[in-house]
């Protein structure tokens, strides 16, 4: 770049976008390109620019836009599209409901190697259509373009971004207790679940309730894997209590268990399984009376059909309690995903 009093700069090209700020605006005043007007000298004064820069061709340097197009086209993702450049910037945005899902050591690797910046929504995070989900570009106007090569080299067999796109699943419910078979007590959960089974792609097969006898529990969710069910949702019966028969009801039935009782709360006991295709979650008490637990953060990995794994079940002990914010009381989960 060569750098030009902006008195001087009339009839040349701006090589990059001036940005100005006044009364809540932020935006480019001028993009990159423009050619400079006697008009416009006073206007570049008015936001503090004495000097603009022209662009001069030296081999091995990139412009932040071209960095940032480049940036972008080293981590495509389907479902999402990439905006801009705009101020030296390319922004991606989702184009459907989905996970969203980021290779957390190649972004270290990459946003390490000197001027190049990427920042995105955490691992793990819901998203929908609009919602932004990273931005990228160099932080100065230029850099070696060895930079990007380097960066593009990391890219090259490893997957930096990716949109897990929701699939539509048939949900079988499976509630257990003789205090709600018998009508002692009224069931809380089948309200709870159906509500959010609605934020997914979902189709409610039936509500079984079932006395504390394990043949009527294993019957209840045999009946639902013969209706073609994606997803058997289990609660009751999920503590370490003797008489708790909703574990060994899910061995029954042939399920590998992946865990029983996960590092998140509320939610410890979370049981997660899987019986061929189909993902099989008993679900503790808790998710009944609390607006966010574990069974929140799992649903919507559990909704893309991509299995959990027992080593991302671990993970979620780092920023895996869930509570309420205490300025605004809104259910949130340090893990990142509300």
């Amino acid at each position: 770049m060569r750098k030009v009093e902006v008195e001087k700069a009339i009839g040349l090209k701006l090589c990059h976008d001036v940005t100005a700020m006044r009364d809540g605006f932020k935006g480019a005043e001028f993009k990159r390109g423009h050619v400079i007007s006697e008009e416009d000298v006073p206007r570049l004064l008015d936001i503090g620019k004495r000097y603009v820069f022209i662009w001069e061709d030296n081999a091995g340097e990139l412009h932040e836009e071209d960095c940032a197009l480049r940036m972008s086209a080293m981590a495509p993702v389907e479902g999402a599209r990439y905006e801009g450049p705009s101020e030296g910037k390319m922004v991606l945005r989702a184009d459907v409901d989905g996970l969203f899902r980021v290779d957390t050591e190649l972004l270290r690797e990459i946003n390490s190697i000197g001027d190049l910046t990427i920042a995105t929504l955490p691992d793990h995070f819901p998203v929908k259509p609009g919602m932004r989900l990273a931005s990228m570009r160099i932080v100065p106007l230029v850099t070696r373009e060895e930079q990007i090569i380097e960066a593009e080299s990391l890219c090259r067999d490893r997957k930096l971004l990716d949109l897990w796109q929701y699939r539509h699943m048939k949900v079988g419910v499976v509630i257990t207790g003789s205090e709600v078979y018998t009508g002692r007590i009224k069931d809380k959960f089948e309200p709870v679940v159906r509500a959010k089974m609605k934020r997914y792609p979902s189709e409610i097969l039936g509500v079984s309730i079932c006395d504390d006898d394990l043949d009527m529990i294993v019957g209840a969710a045999d009946a639902f894997l013969k209706q073609g069910a994606d997803l058997l949702i289990f609660t009751g019966g999920m503590s370490v209590d003797p008489d708790d028969l909703t574990p060994t009801a899910i061995r029954r039935l042939g399920a590998d268990i992946v865990t029983h009782g996960v590092p998140s709360q509320p939610g410890n006991m979370t049981l997660v399984a899987y019986l061929g295709k189909t993902a099989v979650m008993g679900i503790p008490g808790a998710a009944i009376s609390l607006p966010t637990t574990t069974f929140d953060v799992l649903l919507p990995q559990v909704f893309t059909g991509h299995p959990l794994t027992k080593q991302e079940l671990i993970n979620l002990g780092d920023g895996g309690l869930c509570h309420l914010c205490e300025v605004c009381h809104f259910p949130i989960c340090t893990f990142g995903r509300y």
